[in-house]
């Protein structure tokens, strides 16, 4: 066997487990629509106000529900069957969509239809990371797990470049009628093909209030373990100092260098598409680095990239540095869910995942700065001082978390 073939086999063995490929596919496919809906929203925002506040608000509240519901949502999935809950975080969605496109067809559609739409479908989005994901490293194995995650990262990465071109071509040229009823009909058919899984789960009684104390002992372990320390603290910094730019994407691309609709997509595309060749490149196994020096460092690189972009004089070299970004966050997600996995007893995993979440739900609270920042200063120095802040964060977070 030559070595090309030794480095497929990870990624073929795994697409060969059914279970896996239909984890993966609908993963997939409901993440490229939750990102197709949050570029829409964002354009018909700023066409509609013609503010970045407005439309960092129209973003949070999409993301919000990660901050307010996630550490819930993952004691939760140690009780309650997560085939269930991954079929209902599409399918109350798919309904969700399917309203805005009939508001829209019918010339109702008001901004606050939007808002809170975003809201619903961000509370099901909160589960994403303590139920599909953790299940995703379950059928692959202990022994596939780096393979299964990068494969999986890569694969998001995939679906936020691929969901906001589509987000930008559909409102372009169908309008938020057109790009709401293609969301609802993919989320469906994802809800369709996730109730068809087999996945064995040893469920207990849900006891509502036993939840914060168990919340509290995860967090008590977590304290423990300086790895896990470092995800949870870095994951607040990237979440709330960098992706805080992906509110601001409308205003920069449309606003700052002028470009149509469908660029402004392309733009928001940038960062996942180099995320998405990192990340291909770690499932295969070619890319072999410390792991936590991958996630800080990668970190550190997308912050970098963000704030040659706030200063570039053109649309196209500011893409450019977008897609280099990307290969950081690649690192950064990739390490994020393997070292949870790896550092964390099965027992406390879909807790600590779920904990993740809720630093992940920071970014809502980073969109809101960073829009009144632009409100201020306008879009390019706005995330000139978030990116410059969240870089100085990295470095003492993992100074201090390395002397431990």
């Amino acid at each position: 066997m030559n070595s090309t073939e030794e480095r497929d086999r990870p990624v073929r063995e795994l697409l060969g487990v059914p279970d896996f490929l239909r984890l993966w596919l609908a993963g997939g496919a409901g993440n490229a629509m939750r990102w197709l809906e949050l570029l829409a929203s964002s354009l018909f925002a700023f066409e509609v106000t013609g503010s970045a506040f407005a439309v960092a608000i129209v973003v949070a509240t999409r993301q919000l529900p990660q901050f307010a519901f996630g550490a819930f949502a993952g004691a939760v999935s140690e009780a309650v069957n997560r085939k269930l809950i991954v079929v209902l975080a599409m399918l109350v969605p798919a309904i969700v969509s399917s309203l805005v496109a009939l508001l829209a067809a019918t010339g109702h559609l008001a901004l606050w239809h939007i808002a809170m739409a975003n809201l619903v479908s961000g509370i099901f989005w909160a589960t994403e990371m303590s139920t599909r994901r953790r299940m995703v490293g379950e059928v692959a194995g202990p022994h596939r797990i780096v393979n299964a995650i990068a494969l999986d990262s890569a694969t998001n990465a995939a679906t936020r470049m691929v969901g906001p071109l589509l987000g930008g071509i559909a409102f372009e040229w169908l309008g938020m009628q057109g790009a709401y009823a293609i969301t609802a009909l993919v989320q469906a058919g994802g809800a369709l093909a996730m109730s068809r899984l087999t996945h064995t789960q040893i469920t207990r009684r849900l006891a509502l209030a036993s939840l914060p104390a168990e919340i509290a002992e995860g967090l008590r372990f977590a304290r423990t373990r300086p790895t896990i320390v470092l995800v949870f603290g870095i994951t607040i910094v990237v979440n709330a100092f960098a992706f805080s730019y992906s509110g601001l994407v409308s205003p920069l691309g449309l606003g700052v260098f002028g470009v149509s609709p469908a660029l402004v997509g392309l733009l928001a595309a940038g960062e996942p598409l180099g995320a998405f060749l990192g990340g291909a490149l770690m499932a295969a196994g070619l890319l072999r680095v410390d792991r936590r020096l991958l996630f800080a460092g990668g970190a550190a690189l997308f912050f970098v990239a963000l704030i040659v972009m706030a200063l570039s004089p053109s649309y196209w070299l500011a893409l450019s540095v977008l897609i280099i970004g990307g290969f950081g966050t690649a690192g950064f997600s990739n390490m994020q869910t393997t070292l949870m996995l790896t550092e964390a007893p099965a027992s406390m995993r879909s807790r600590l995942m779920g904990i993740v979440t809720v630093c992940i739900g920071t970014g809502p609270l980073g969109v809101l700065a960073a829009g009144a920042l632009a409100r201020e200063l306008g879009p390019r120095d706005a995330v000139l001082v978030m990116a410059s802040l969240g870089l100085l964060a990295t470095a003492v977070l993992s100074a201090v978390l390395r002397r431990r």
